[in-house]
């Protein structure tokens, strides 16, 4: 996976900002480019969809080969075709939520944590909430993988897409044994 996490300071060219909205199984994604690194992934009615300004300019999805490559990795893995992704990234937190989402791009495909191991990881397990409102801020759902943090109890919690779309991602990551022995 080819990412590359950094702070504002080295954010890229800001006039070459752009976005658009793929359509997946989950509903309508929008997709937001800045230089050659994708830098967010916000389902509809996201919690913390950033303004339409931040987005920049819309374009086609098909005419923008970054895009169009993330759309089509997108649709690849919710077809459950593709366990990993292979796009350049980039984000833009201080320097606590940069080490949470360092943190997400290393949960294997499958599996999943809670917000206290990865607090204990950090060295304090106090902080469990701090990494929750870090998780809930990651601005590359799917792709830098928020979706694999549960509760400590292993419930589900808040998700900034939809409690129904964090099932859904958890679904499709399920081993075919698991699959097999659903009821439902």
């Amino acid at each position: 996976m080819n990412t590359d996490a950094g702070t504002s300071a080295d954010a890229g060219s800001r006039t070459d900002v752009r976005h658009a909205v793929v359509e997946t199984s989950l509903g309508g994604l929008t997709v937001v480019v800045s230089g050659g690194a994708i830098t967010g992934l916000y389902f509809p009615h996201h919690w913390y969809m950033p303004s339409e300004a931040s987005l920049g300019r819309r374009v086609d999805a098909h005419e923008d080969p970054l895009i169009t490559l993330a759309a089509t990795q997108l649709g690849e893995y919710l077809d459950g075709e593709r366990t990993a992704f292979d796009l350049p990234t980039r984000t833009h937190g201080d320097a606590f939520q940069e080490r949470v989402w360092a943190m997400l791009r290393e949960i294997p495909f499958g599996e999943t944590t809670t917000y206290g191991q990865l607090a204990e990881r950090l060295g304090n397990k106090a902080l469990a909430q701090s990494v929750g409102q870090a998780v809930g801020h990651n601005p590359i759902s799917i792709i830098v993988a928020c979706h694999r943090v549960v509760g400590s109890n292993g419930k589900l919690t808040g998700f900034a897409g939809g409690l129904e779309r964090k099932q859904r991602l958890l679904e499709i990551e399920e081993p075919p044994t698991v699959k097999e022995a659903r009821l439902f």
